[in-house]
């Protein structure tokens, strides 16, 4: 048996934040469709899931059709049975990733982000590729200081999470 690694970069449009997780069964696109609608009024997105078994398609919806298009190519670039990618725009992760990860079929959340973004996929035979993790963002250049936990403070309160 061979073990081959791929890097997949995720692009991410202006404005729009990317969730990638792991599913189980063909009703989680209903379902994550369904979380997403009913927690923030107006949210637009875009969903595809990778079947694993069956007829092995990515399964796709979403009410904004260039983040459904962006969820198919990147599903697809994954290639990962039972993986899914949601795009989101007009909301924040935090306002939606509780929604999803109560949906009975999610197995877990990867990443949810605006930053660069790359999935690491093992493939461990033609057609049998698995999520080993994720790249979120860049690393640490320092350690906050109190001007920066100011900072980190009134942009809190500036976009309504605190008071």
């Amino acid at each position: 048996m061979s073990l081959k690694f791929e890097v997949i970069e995720v692009p991410i449009p202006e404005g729009a934040n990317v969730i990638i997780g792991q599913a189980h069964f063909i009703k989680t696109v209903e379902d994550i469709y369904e979380a997403l609608v009913n927690s923030v009024p107006g949210v637009r997105f875009g969903l595809a899931f990778c079947e694993a078994s069956g007829k092995r398609l990515v399964r796709h919806e979403g009410n904004d059709e260039e983040l459904r298009r962006l969820a198919i190519d990147v599903a697809m670039k994954i290639g990962a049975g039972h993986i899914f990618v949601v795009y989101i725009r007009n909301a924040y992760p935090i306002n939606v990733l509780n929604a999803i990860k109560h949906v009975p079929e999610v197995v877990r959340i990867y990443a949810a982000t605006a930053n660069p973004l790359m999935v690491i996929v093992a493939e461990v035979q033609p057609e049998r590729r698995g999520v080993i993790g994720v790249v979120d963002g860049h690393s640490p250049l320092g350690v906050e200081g109190d001007k920066d936990r100011e900072e980190r403070k009134a942009f809190l309160r500036k976009i309504g999470y605190k008071l």
